[in-house]
């Protein structure tokens, strides 16, 4: 079976200790994790991508992608790029008799 032959992303040891202090952060995005712990993975010369996506259980390409991103935007790779559209707003609770709202 032919392989890829890798190219590692080099993380500095500043960057190495932000990804790991956000998959030690029990309330991350799972997203965002997977991200940084292919990130980290990668940083290491010995990953084997096929063995990586497979336990991630992932695609290659996918870790590709994220390699290749994480070239071109650094660390903003990690966190969820801004979404198109209108923001979310919660709206008031309807008013009821008597002009109040229907908060406690």
């Amino acid at each position: 079976m032919r392989r890829r032959p890798p190219r590692f992303v080099h993380l500095s040891p500043e960057e190495v200790a932000h990804l790991g202090a956000l998959l030690r952060d029990g309330r991350i995005e799972q997203r965002i994790a997977r991200r940084a712990r292919i990130l980290l993975a990668m940083n290491e010369p010995d990953t084997v991508v096929s063995e990586l996506a497979d336990r991630l259980e992932l695609d290659r390409t996918t870790i590709w992608a994220l390699c290749r991103r994480f070239e071109q935007w650094g660390m903003a790779v990690v966190e969820d790029a801004p979404r198109p559209g209108r923001p979310r707003r919660l709206s008031p609770p309807p008013a009821r008799r008597g002009g109040t709202t229907g908060l406690l």
